[in-house]
């Protein structure tokens, strides 16, 4: 279908012939986890999926059309649906066939996820029926654009995206009386979800709101680059666990968003407790891939595995809940009477406690590995890429003539190539390896019958990297994003079908923490780049399978600082 197509709300201007109708894009994000001791045996099967879709869309003239129609599902069955091949027809892999392929043992053991979706897709297909197993759910996979938004335009108002098994578990099951009961934004469904998303978008989603930030977020950054400075070898290279040292950063600046207070991660002498945090932090996340991407049998029987994760989330709860005890203690004896300075806790402990206390934890344990890896691939493409890092430079000069100077929310307000350079990192280097929701209805897709409820996993990982979806799509081409006079004769990305590219997921359950990881990506590339000519002397960069991409090459970027 070339006529409906949904445009993403920050395009600047339609294409000559094509109608523009209001955009009611919600962006959010959503990275959850916490805490946990004690069980009861009930069996759990929901499956949090993340993948990444990805395809063609036809060039000419194209009608956009809204969002808003996503969430209004006009019919309960698919026109197709009596036509439709079975749901158990779908090309199904075995499972000794899958592990030959992609087990312990197998040529895809040690695969990225682009590697290990483009190798599904060569083996079974468009559309594959991943069968659950261990009271796992079944998956449906597809790297077809066209069923991306038929999904998304079928999830309604209350969409259902099953999150990570063992994260509800914990918080549903193994620590019910910390969490009375309320899971968050990923483990709640239909209007208990709706009601948090309500309360919470209001102060993480306007835009007026995060401006109030920058500067807090720039004072981090302005340290953590005297941090950089010092870390350098002889021939100013960083050490090879710089992504330790850009979590360190990214949990540093979490800490005054939400919380208005530093917790001294960035110090050379960290405390137990801040190192600790981390090493945490790193295994729930290994934890979570293990037991809810991978197969296992955790959901029937309580692997060694399991039990590391539900010790793990009880510990980094601890701490965290620690910390957010002693920030509201300290609110509660200084209070703030300027509205625009509050912490995102103090704003969220005015409407709803409950809510504020488990979404401030939840971005405390989530915004580490997605912003950092964001940051990372950047990096590595500017590195390689000297001419577009030098274009980037310019545009910066404009509002920092010295490296120093403070970055503020009128400064940042108009900077384009900086935008479009992240867009563009985040389409050939994302943090996540895509999305995943529940069919609203009866589907048709690719001529099989998905029932309602049905999880579909986007492989969009795929498509953002395909030449038949993105023009000269191996290149680094920030210059697709911009503007007709801008771009020089550059493909735009206006050109390609919209449902390829949502790093940050589409409509109501989109990332609710989009708006703060741009702020953070903003600054920080801004400061480095304005800083040191970033270069990279060793190969191609990789990626390893895991919930977020995390960079498996050590980062050992060579900065050389600039004289002016």
């Amino acid at each position: 279908r070339t006529d409906r197509y949904v445009v993403d709300y920050e395009r600047p201007s339609a294409p000559p012939g094509v109608r523009w109708e209001r955009c009611n894009l919600l962006a959010v994000f959503v990275r959850s986890f916490a805490r946990g001791q004690g069980e009861n045996g009930d069996p759990y099967a929901m499956l949090k999926l993340t993948v990444n879709p990805i395809r063609l869309r036809p060039s000419g003239l194209v009608r956009w059309r809204s969002t808003a129609a996503a969430q209004q599902p006009t019919a309960t069955e698919d026109p197709e649906w009596d036509n439709a091949l079975p749901f158990e027809k779908i090309p199904t892999p075995s499972l000794l066939g899958f592990l030959k392929e992609f087990g312990p043992f197998g040529p895809y053991k040690n695969a990225t996820m682009y590697d290990l979706h483009r190798r599904m897709r060569e083996m079974f297909g468009p559309l594959i029926l991943m069968k659950g197993m261990f009271g796992r759910e079944d998956i449906v996979m597809t790297f077809e654009p066209e069923d991306f938004e038929k999904v998304f335009r079928s999830e309604g108002l209350w969409p259902r995206r099953t999150g990570m098994d063992a994260f509800v578990y914990f918080r549903k099951h193994h620590r019910p009386e910390y969490f009375q009961g309320y899971g968050g934004l990923l483990a709640e469904q239909g209007e208990d979800w709706y009601k948090t998303r309500k309360t919470v978008n209001p102060i993480m989603m306007q835009p007026k709101i995060i401006k109030q930030y920058v500067s807090k977020v720039d004072v981090v950054a302005q340290e953590f680059m005297e941090i950089v400075h010092g870390l350098r070898d002889e021939k100013n290279e960083l050490p090879a666990n710089f992504n330790e040292y850009l979590n360190r950063w990214a949990l540093e600046t979490m800490g005054v968003l939400v919380l208005d207070t530093r917790l001294g991660v960035l110090d050379r002498a960290q405390t137990p407790e801040v190192k600790r945090w981390t090493e945490l932090t790193k295994d729930a996340v290994e934890l979570f891939y293990t037991l809810d991407v991978l197969p296992s049998p955790w959901r029937k029987i309580k692997t060694p595995g399991f039990h590391k994760l539900m010790r793990t989330l009880d510990e980094l709860t601890q701490i965290i809940s620690s910390k957010l005890d002693e920030a509201v203690v300290r609110m509660e004896k200084n209070p703030s009477a300027d509205s625009d300075t509050l912490s995102i806790l103090e704003k969220l402990l005015k409407v709803n406690p409950k809510v504020a206390y488990t979404m401030s934890m939840d971005s405390l344990f989530a915004g580490i590995d997605t912003t950092s890896s964001g940051v990372t691939g950047l990096l590595y493409l500017l590195a390689k890429n000297p001419a577009k890092q030098e274009k980037l430079r310019a545009e910066l000069r404009t509002i920092m003539p010295d490296k120093k100077t403070p970055l503020t929310p009128e400064s940042m307000h108009n900077m384009p190539y900086l935008r479009a350079c992240i867009k563009e990192g985040l389409r050939l280097y994302p943090p996540t390896s895509g999305n995943g929701r529940c069919a609203g209805r009866n589907l048709v897709l690719q001529g099989y019958q998905i029932p309602k409820g049905v999880l579909v996993g986007m492989g969009q990982l795929v498509l953002q990297r395909e030449e038949g979806f993105f023009p000269r799509a191996s290149e680094f081409l920030p210059e697709r994003w911009l503007t007709a006079e801008a771009r020089a004769g550059c493909p735009s990305a206006k050109e390609v079908n919209p449902f390829i590219y949502l790093p940050f997921g589409f409509g109501p359950r989109s990332c609710i923490g989009r708006r703060l990881a741009m702020l953070e990506m903003e600054i920080m590339i801004s400061r480095i780049v304005r800083s040191y000519d970033i270069r990279w002397n060793y190969g191609e960069m990789k990626y390893r399978a895991s919930i977020v991409n995390v960079p498996a090459t050590d980062l050992q970027f060579e900065l050389n600082d600039l004289r002016d």
